[in-house]
This record gives C-alpha cells, structure tokens and sequence, in this order.
C-alpha cells in the first residue's frame, strides 16, 4: 500500500485486487508495558485544529503494523490522514469531541491497566468499489464518510460479540473501541481498535497452557473475520448492486430448484435403467441405510461409496447433457456471473482455491445423488433385480432381430407425419441422443415409479419448508430493522 502524498487521491480501475481486506493484529498488555507504550499514544488530546504534528509523520505508512502505530503519538487522527477536524469515532457519536478523546485515553489505559490485550482491524478499500457504490467522487474527492462509519458500528458489534469463544465484554459498558478513515493512501483505510476495560477472569478467554498461559486469548478465528467482511460490503454497496446481487443469487436458486424437480422424471426413466441398476448394485451392502456422498465429491475416487457416487455422477453427466441441458446451461451460467463478482470483491483467486459456481454445481450433484440414494434404499432388493430380466428380454429381442426372425419391429419414423403414426410406448422410450433408436430399455415395474413419487413427495417438503424459513426470515429482518429505528430515535440519531 503506497502513500499518495494527497488526501483522497485513490487508484482507481484496478481488477485484481480486493474490494475489501481485513488484516487482523492485537498487542499484548505486557508487551505494551515493556516498551513503555500506552493504548492511549494511539489518540492524541491536543488542540484539534492543530492534532499530530505533520512534521512526525511524514514517514509513516498507513498499514504499519500495531507496535509501530504506539511509536507515532495520536497515529488514529494524524493531519495527514484525516479531513475532519473530529475524526475519531465510537459505538455511539460518529466524531468525538475533546471530552469524548479524554473519556476514550482514560478507558483504554484501564484496559491495559487490567492486562488486557488490544485488537486492530484495518479495513483497505479499493477506489472503483467506493465509486461504484456512491461513497466516492474522484471529481471533487468527497467521500460519504458517514456511511463508512455506520458500516464500522455494525461491524464493531460482530468482532465483539463473535470474535471469541465468549463475548468480549461481560457486559454493555465492558469494551472500549474507536475507530477512524484514513484517506492518504492509494486505497481508503478504515481502522478499528478495541480492548475489554474489566480484568478478564473467565477460563473460555484464557490461554489454558503454554507460554502465555493466563493471558487473554488474542487470535480471532478467519470465519469471524471474513463474516465481518461480508456484513461490511453489504452495508456498503448501493440499492443497484445488491438488487443485481440478489437477483442473480435468486436465479441461481431458482434454476436448482427446477433442476432438483425434473430429475426424477428425466432420472428415472426407460433411458436410465441399466445405468440405475449398476450403481444399485455398486452400492455397499454392509452401508445400506448409511448411503450418502458424505464429505467429498462425487469425483474423488474415494471411500466405500466410490464407485456408487462415480456412476452416479456419470448418469447425472448424461441427463445435464441431454434431457436437462438448457436449466443446467442456464444454472452454470448464472453461477459463473457470481464468480466474477467475488473476484471484483476479494481479488484474484489463489491457486487451488475452488470457485463460488464449482461449489454450487457440487452441491447440487450432491444433492441429487444423496436423493437418489436415499430412495433406492426403500426399494426392495428383488425388485431391482427384475431389471436383469428386462435386459435379458431386450438382448434376446435383439439377437433375433439381427436374424431377421422379428417381422413386426417396430419403424422409425422418418417424417413428422410418420412419427405421429407410431405406438406411443415405442415414441415415449425413444432416446434421441441415441445412435440405436429402436431398441431403448422398455419403462417397467413398480420400482422406478415408487421412487419418482417418493422423490416429488421430498421435493415438495423440502420446497414449503425452504419457503416458509424464508418467510421468518422476513419477519426477522422486520423485526431487527424496526429495534434498529426505535433505538436510532432513543439516541437522537
């Protein structure tokens, strides 16, 4: 990250680097102690108008880490970084005064008085992203800094409340954190610091052994962070963006849900049954009731379900292909438009690291064949058994009549009209992907059809139960933005 020289000169157009990244760091009370820093070097209370000398901070770049940040005295709201004449901001007042600076210094030294560590989070923003969503004009270089700070406010509140095996704080007033936009650098900075003011007791928050032992727990866990990251973007982004967002993960849904109903009548049909009936009889006995995919993909060659998920995987190959080509083309499409929208987020992807669209294809093959699985168990053994028969049947047929011996096989149409002129059972087992069109398995037994239904019964449960979670969540986002409202006008906001 380069200094600018400029306040909110940001690079703009560039691709390949995040929209967001959060680089988490913490110091230790102890540590602070031996170097003779306090938390409260990293907010100066000098006149406002005047903040840290510029002459201390030429050097300094923005994302150094948070032991040098204690070296330059008022680092949060240096001149050089900051536009406002208030820049500093908390839980509950985005720009605080003299007052609120000499509150903030007295809370952070009872932190590290009560050995506690200290925690930052650097928030590093990518221009185009700030233009694109309505937070920054490269014109005159204004920024919505208001918006950025609400952002942080709600973030603040998960990396408190989540970033640890217990809330950070024992209660409402037992956690100090400010935050502040630095502007002096290629992409806009925001940063977050925060400590528990009480001494910390309880064991879930203690290193329980090694060289720290006793000493509060420091190292928040990535899924935290990166759900920071997520509440962060969608606070941010415009109306547009997310309306654009939603609908395509809206489609993305829509297209697997029609694709999970029409499996089991383009499944399970005449074309398929020699493919059925071998992944049934590659299916471990010594497993039968415990038939799942379990944690891995169809692909991966491994465990007792191997050559089951392979086959299966190959069948589902052919009805994509064939029966189902269009939804599936549509669904990986769709998909694919996400993958550039997490590349727009959060950069380039690393080698090895598997895409949004790869995931949901697994997903959903996954799905459908845990679905299949799960319906072939409650087929009885002999029933399955009959296919055997019917391929026997259709051999002999066969054989017979490349002798010559069947006089009234059935004709291939070759014109519409003809086509109109055939049985209708012969018309409804013609596969047209196929190079012999007149001898496609025949549609029998019970067994296909027992699994059909109880795969549409499924289906349909499933749907209405997807549906009516939807339906509370609604409720619940109702519910959380009118407290939100009513706390809004109790504080005067």
């Amino acid at each position: 990250m380069a200094k600018t020289g400029k306040l909110a000169a940001f690079t703009l157009g560039e691709k390949n680097t995040a929209m967001v990244n959060l680089p988490a760091q913490f110091v230790t009370s102890s540590a602070a102690n031996m170097k003779g820093q306090q938390y409260s070097d990293l907010v100066d209370y000098a006149n406002n108008a005047e903040k840290t000398s510029d002459l201390n901070n030429e050097s300094i770049v923005d994302l150094i880490t948070l032991k040098e940040q204690f070296k330059a005295h008022g680092y949060a709201n240096r001149n050089t970084a900051v536009t406002e004449t208030h820049p500093i901001f908390g839980e509950n007042k985005l720009n605080y005064d003299n007052h609120d600076i000499s509150l903030l210094r007295q809370e952070l030294n009872e932190a590290q008085l009560n050995g506690n560590n200290i925690h930052e989070l650097a928030f590093s923003i990518r221009g185009d992203w700030l233009v694109k969503n309505h937070l920054y004009d490269p014109d005159t270089r204004m920024i919505d800094q208001n918006k950025l700070k609400h952002a942080e406010q709600d973030v603040a509140k998960i990396l408190i409340n989540k970033g640890f095996k217990l809330p950070l704080g024992e209660d409402a007033n037992d956690v100090v954190w400010f935050g502040v936009i630095h502007q002096d650098t290629d992409h806009l900075n925001m940063h977050l610091w925060f400590a528990k003011k009480s001494k910390e007791t309880r064991s879930e928050m203690l290193k329980q052994e090694g060289k720290f032992k006793g000493q509060p727990i420091g190292v928040m866990p990535l899924e935290v962070i990166e759900q920071a990251k997520r509440q962060f973007r969608k606070q941010l982004m415009s109306s547009q963006e997310l309306m654009w967002r939603e609908a395509i993960l809206r489609g993305v849904g829509s297209l697997k849900n029609d694709i999970v109903a029409l499996t089991p009548d383009n499944m399970l049909n005449g074309h398929y049954a020699k493919a059925i009936k071998e992944i049934y009889d590659a299916l471990p006995q010594d497993m039968r009731g415990r038939w799942q995919v379990g944690n891995t993909k169809l692909t991966s060659g491994q465990g007792k379900m191997a050559k089951a998920n392979q086959l299966t995987n190959t069948l589902l190959d052919d009805v994509f292909k064939n029966e189902l080509k269009e939804e599936f083309s549509s669904f990986k499409s769709l998909a694919q438009e996400f993958d550039a929208i997490n590349i727009e987020d959060q950069g380039v992807m690393h080698k090895g690291q598997r895409k949004w669209s790869e995931n949901k294809e697994d997903e959903l093959r996954k799905r459908l064949a845990n679905q299949l699985y799960k319906h072939l168990e409650q087929i009885e053994d002999t029933s399955l058994r009959d296919i055997d028969k019917q391929m026997s049947e259709l051999l002999n047929n066969v054989n017979r009549r490349d002798k010559g011996d069947i006089t009234d096989k059935p004709k291939i149409a070759s014109s519409p009209q003809e086509k109109n002129l055939l049985p209708k059972q012969v018309t409804n087992n013609v596969n047209p992907n196929s190079k012999d069109l007149g001898i496609q398995m025949p549609m029998r037994g019970g067994s296909f059809n027992k699994i059909s239904r109880l795969w549409r019964q499924d289906i349909r449960a499933e749907t209405n139960a997807e549906r009516q979670f939807l339906i509370n969540q609604k409720k619940i986002e109702q519910e959380r933005a009118r407290e939100e409202y009513e706390s809004q006008i109790s504080r005067g906001m």
